[in-house]
């Protein structure tokens, strides 16, 4: 998966590139890998400011702004928790755009109300979030991968639907 993430990663670029736009990743299973993914590609800094990696509770609510009541009420892997992870990104960050990933990818730490392979992903801009829910466990490494090529894909689809195209190149 690692081609088509740069693939993804590419059309992120040409996506962004000329707008002016900013992205940030607020990442908790994931620990940084849609970030690496992004960077991958040169010129990534001209739109990828930075990534918080919230692994715990604690630096959700210190750097993402999310509510101590809503992990505690609904726990760190549910839609509301990703929803405020790219709200809080995008205000921590200064960005128009973050992806935010939060779940259990085991292969522990699953319960009977939220198994091993529950991985809740969010994207968007402050004033309007999309989140994807991914529920197979196909082991830590693969649910690791899956949340990273799911998040660059349903963020790129998101682009390509609110922005518009990018300038056609000048024909020779």
């Amino acid at each position: 998966m690692e081609l088509e993430n740069k693939v993804l990663s590419r059309e992120i670029q040409s996506l962004l590139y000329e707008t002016g736009k900013k992205l940030g990743t607020a990442e908790s299973c994931t620990g940084g890998r849609i970030a690496e993914a992004i960077i991958a590609t040169p010129g990534a800094s001209e739109y990828f400011k930075g990534a918080i990696i919230s692994y715990t509770n604690e630096i959700k609510e210190k750097l993402l702004q999310v509510d101590h009541d809503l992990l505690e009420e609904k726990t760190a892997v549910c839609e509301e928790v990703a929803i405020a992870m790219v709200k809080g990104a995008c205000q921590s960050l200064n960005v128009d755009y973050a992806i935010a990933v939060t779940g259990i990818a085991g292969p522990g730490g699953g319960t009977k109300e939220i198994p091993v392979g529950t991985i809740w992903i969010a994207y968007g801009a402050p004033e309007e979030v999309r989140t994807l829910k991914l529920e197979e466990d196909e082991g830590r490494d693969v649910n690791l991968s899956n949340a990273t090529f799911k998040a660059l894909q349903a963020f790129c689809s998101y682009l390509k639907e609110i922005l518009p195209p990018p300038p056609a190149a000048p024909e020779e």
